[in-house]
């Protein structure tokens, strides 16, 4: 039976076309996976199933039919019965797709009580019921907590739980394991393989992963352009691919490894035993109760022109440790940053190395300003840093910081989001170089990037390591990427360090059980189950 029809798909935005002619199905209890770069179309297509494009400046036209309804033609009422009741969205980039104001337990709260009657307990044990399906642990602990308080992998999995709220018939899932460790990966789209076979629920997934294509999706569309330019079942597209795009798809993946570090390279970056701690507050007063070990004892050093690469679920303490040793987050141990102990400078004395130690955070849109040019956004350290330059030695500095990444300078007077995925991440990269540091913490920096993408980053961030000597505290769920990143590897899980070595040395021969089932997820090995692994 044809759950979803799309004959014809056309989308244009104030005349520009965007998505031209494109026509698949998905039946009753099947996977079809939307693949393709950034601005392909493959996003715009999925919203416009539930008729979700903004209504200013969209002009869908064709046929979508949703389980016998004309979505294109239906009146408001209808599409609210269709949205959450028949078919869930899980929406790409969750940080700025949960409403930063409202808790867990709300935000998963109006998913239900739109189209469910409950209340009180009943609605209590319906979201933790939710939550624990898609994979959040001791959810019950965390209904209270604000989306800037939950890891990336968290953030996804509330949504996830919202999409499932209503047991609905179709998921359209957009990215949905978008900044996930390849173990939690795992575990939500095994969730979604179980509810389509309990509920017959069919999925239509937009990803640029083509390892999830390959292991989990029945038939795939391949998306450039605006155009659907080949389809068919996903053993006989990966198999024998038609169109050179495909090809291109399919040859494409980060390769290579890092210029080795040179015999004398100093220590730039060093913590020894850093512990950081979050309490957990309940009851009227919010009384602390307990405590969340968020990072428990982890000792790093990262040298001169050295990529550490830093992997785990998410949760594990990746993150937190990074922002620890930027004096970021509060946190106990010794932190010595180019020989100097800057654990206990203050703030004002912390300052002027600020400029020598930066990030490129996780969701380059988010850390974006959306009110800033791309100029503003790289000058703003030169302006707190370099106050004595001009107008015109800022933006000579800007521009060449923007060459360097790859961007031409006449690019700083556009914004965020006339951008891609891949454009936003070397405008984030540009801002941190533009300060000229020595240590930089990268989080997730290929994070939602398709893999012809990621590939050009990375060999960007070798080229820049390269060039200027640079120390990387390299953070992602990806061991592809890290793999042609790193000269080092630490695994942590639950904020300990479980094993660590030459990056060459924990992917071809791990020697603890849960690193090797994170070697096995993410190099498509045959999967051995740690203790404690959630897979």
């Amino acid at each position: 039976m044809t759950l979803l029809t799309v004959e014809n798909l056309s989308v244009a935005f104030r005349g520009k076309r965007v998505v031209e002619g494109v026509s698949f199905a998905v039946e009753k209890g099947e996977t079809v996976a939307l693949v393709g770069e950034s601005g392909s179309g493959k996003s715009v297509t999925a919203l416009s199933c539930l008729r979700l494009l903004p209504t200013a400046g969209a002009n869908p036209a064709g046929r979508i039919m949703l389980d016998g309804t004309d979505v294109l033609a239906a009146p408001d009422a209808e599409l609210r019965r269709l949205r959450g009741g028949v078919a869930g969205m899980v929406f790409q980039e969750p940080m700025t797709s949960l409403n930063p104001l409202h808790s867990v337990e709300r935000q998963v709260s109006e998913a239900i009580t739109l189209h469910q009657p409950l209340a009180g307990a009943a609605l209590r044990a319906r979201v933790i019921e939710l939550l624990r399906r898609a994979g959040f642990p001791k959810a019950e602990d965390r209904l209270g907590a604000y989306p800037h308080q939950l890891s990336g992998g968290q953030r996804q999995r509330v949504m996830i739980a919202a999409a499932l709220a209503n047991d609905p018939k179709l998921l359209i899932a957009d990215e949905p394991t978008t900044a996930l460790d390849v173990t939690i990966q795992a575990q939500i789209l095994e969730l979604l393989e179980r509810l389509k076979r309990e509920l017959g629920m069919a999925l239509l997934l937009i990803t640029h992963d083509l390892n999830i294509v390959k292991k989990h999706a029945d038939r795939v569309v391949v998306m450039k352009d605006g155009r659907a330019v080949e389809q068919g079942k996903v053993a006989e597209v990966f198999a024998s691919p038609q169109h050179d795009y495909t090809r291109m798809l399919l040859a494409t993946e980060p390769r290579g490894a890092p210029a080795p570090v040179a015999d004398a390279a100093p220590e730039v970056m060093r913590g020894d035993a850093i512990q950081v701690r979050f309490p957990i507050r309940r009851g009227l007063l919010r009384r602390v109760v307990a405590e969340v070990r968020a990072v428990d004892g982890v000792t790093v050093g990262v040298r001169e022109g050295e990529t550490v690469g830093l992997v785990g679920e998410s949760g594990s303490g990746k993150t937190t440790l990074g922002l620890a040793l930027l004096r970021l987050e509060e946190s106990r141990g010794a932190i010595r940053f180019e020989d100097r102990d800057i654990q206990g400078l203050a703030r004002s004395d912390l300052r002027p190395l600020r400029r020598r130690m930066q990030i490129v955070f996780q969701d380059p849109f988010g850390a974006l300003s959306p009110r800033m040019s791309v100029g503003e956004i790289v000058g703003e350290g030169l302006a707190v840093h370099e106050p004595g330059l001009t107008r015109q030695q800022r933006a000579a500095t800007v521009a060449t910081a923007l060459e360097e990444v790859g961007l031409q300078p006449e690019m700083a007077e556009r914004y965020p989001h006339e951008f891609s995925g891949g454009q936003r991440q070397r405008i984030a990269i540009a801002r941190a170089l533009v300060l000229k540091p020595r240590f930089l913490v990268l989080d997730e920096p290929t994070s939602a990037l398709d893999v012809s993408v990621q590939a050009q980053v990375v060999d960007l961030l070798r080229g820049l390591q390269e060039k200027h000597r640079l120390a990387y505290l390299f953070i992602s769920h990806d061991l592809r990427v890290v793999r042609a990143m790193a000269h080092r590897i630490i695994v942590l899980k639950d904020g300990k360090v479980v094993e660590e070595g030459a990056a060459a040395d924990v992917v071809a021969a791990p020697r603890e059980a849960y690193t090797r089932a994170l070697m096995a997820a993410a190099f498509d090995l045959r999967a051995e189950t740690a203790p404690g692994l959630r897979i």
